[in-house]
């Protein structure tokens, strides 16, 4: 991967490789998952304690192959008291095959049950089997009589276009025993567990194998390619999933769902739209286009347009957008509305209330039926610390209005436009926090003689069309 990350920390789709693999092994729920690691383990332990706290981890101190690998895990489980079921099978995956379905491991483990086979492999015919290990079938009975790594393979094995996947159940005696006898006569002078099928075989042991539905699923990630080549399948196979759901997808091309994301019936995802983490979209909404949503709540019905989010909630028959920055904390009531070019942090925005354009509100509480005008910021920061600013229901803040934190608008008062408020507001008042204007006549012509100012000005004066006025305009001066 040429990456400071150990590759299967890489994401796709909202998980790690390994986490990918993880979610469909824990379809099956296994008595125990065991995780063999060795190269940036002290990161992959960190992450397993947070995504599979159960697993139980063992270190291959030196990369001498998957049969190797697998000894050591039985090793852990041994060196853990933890017996295994000699009834039941085990159950091997790679991790770093992110497109592996639980369904697809569920029906390996069924017919290496019905058929009490000693090895089964799951396996894909591929029309570039190029890096993988070819599986051998006999050519009159069509039974698995082994399997051969790409590098030892001759020129006719090599023609072989059905593969092996790495993934396997074992009969877990015939799997010790096997693994006994795994020598490093090899290309790579490694343990092969793929020899395990070829000493069963010999011994006269029944071995079964299951072609993958999708030959994608076992595909294997090792650069950054085959990274963006997994993303892009796994994105067209979540964005199929809920179109089959109900769900309408205007571009699936420009349409980004992780894994985890749910979405309701009849929702609509626009093009250039990506949802992350454990976002929540319900039934009707509409979200995009352009737009990124990640662990945000959308209610039934609303509307969020050109806008990024992060942790929020987003009410009922809300509106948001376009280019709205909503940052983590904000949550919206049913049918409140942000705006263009209004960033919100922290923020709770009562129902029906509305921050309609060109604002900043955070660590603020807006009650219910209030407006904001335009331009209005909420100073929440005094350089060392947040403070939080209260606005009651049914208030009018003015355009251009600085709230200054800590304050308090109370229900129903008004703040008269361009105010610097810095005192709390009783309900009912009109808080006009300005200086009164004065106009100097003649300024431009002294300073700006000349100008294409003072030209229009004289003979604006000379046509008589100058008009004058005067008065606080506090009663009237409201952003709408």
């Amino acid at each position: 991967m040429r990456s400071a990350t150990p590759k299967v920390l890489h994401e796709v789709g909202g998980r790690t490789l390994v986490g990918h693999v993880l979610a469909a092994v824990a379809a099956l729920d296994p008595d125990h998952v065991v995780v063999v690691v060795g190269h940036g383990r002290d990161l992959v332990e960190a992450h397993l304690a947070d995504i599979a706290p159960d697993a139980v981890t063992v270190v291959q101190e030196q990369q001498n192959g998957t049969g190797h690998a697998m000894r050591v895990a039985l090793e852990g489980l041994d060196a853990a008291g933890i017996e295994l079921d000699a009834d039941g099978p085990v159950l091997v995956v790679a991790g770093d095959t992110p497109l592996l379905a639980g369904a697809t491991l569920a029906s390996l483990v069924e017919v290496h049950a019905a058929e009490s086979a000693s090895s089964t492999v799951l396996t894909a015919v591929l029309d570039d089997p190029s890096g993988y290990g070819r599986v051998l079938r006999d050519p009159a009975t069509g039974h698995v009589t082994g399997i051969v790594e790409h590098k030892d393979a001759d020129d006719a094995q090599r023609a072989v276009h059905e593969v092996n996947s790495g993934v396997y159940a074992f009969d877990v005696d015939a799997l010790r025993d096997a693994l006994g006898q795994l020598t490093t006569d090899n290309v790579q002078g490694e343990e092969y567990l793929t020899d395990v099928l070829g000493l069963h075989v010999a011994a006269g042991l029944p071995v079964a194998a299951v072609a993958a539905p999708d030959a994608h699923e076992i595909l294997g990630v090792n650069d950054r390619v085959q990274l963006a080549e997994a993303r892009g399948l796994l994105r067209d196979r979540v964005n199929e999933r809920w179109m089959r759901e109900g769900v309408t997808i205007v571009d699936p091309a420009t349409t980004w769902i992780d894994a985890d994301v749910v979405l309701g019936r009849d929702c609509r995802i626009e093009r250039n739209t990506g949802l992350h983490g454990a976002t929540r979209i319900a039934t009707g909404a509409l979200v995009g286009p352009d737009t990124t949503l990640t662990d945000v709540v959308v209610g039934e019905g609303a509307s969020v347009v050109r806008t990024q989010g992060t942790d929020a909630e987003i009410g009922p028959g809300a509106t948001v957008g376009p280019f709205t920055f909503i940052r983590p904390g904000t949550r919206l009531a049913a049918k409140a509305k942000l705006g263009a070019y209004v960033e919100a942090k922290n923020a709770v925005v009562g129902a029906g209330s509305k921050v309609p354009h060109l604002s900043y509100v955070g660590d603020v509480e807006i009650g219910e039926g209030s407006n904001i005008g335009a331009a209005t910021v909420v100073v929440n920061y005094d350089g060392v610390a947040k403070h939080r600013t209260v606005i009651g229901d049914h208030v009018r803040v003015g355009s251009d209005t600085m709230l200054v934190a800590p304050v308090h608008v109370g229900d129903g008062a008004y703040t008269a436009a361009g105010s610097v408020i810095t005192d709390d507001v009783p309900p009912g008042a009109m808080a006009v926090g300005r200086a009164r204007q004065r106009n100097v006549e003649g300024w431009v012509a002294r300073r700006r003689p000349g100008s294409a100012a003072a030209e229009a000005a004289e003979k604006a004066h000379a046509s008589g069309a100058a008009t004058a006025g005067s008065g606080d305009g506090a009663n009237e001066e409201q952003g709408q």
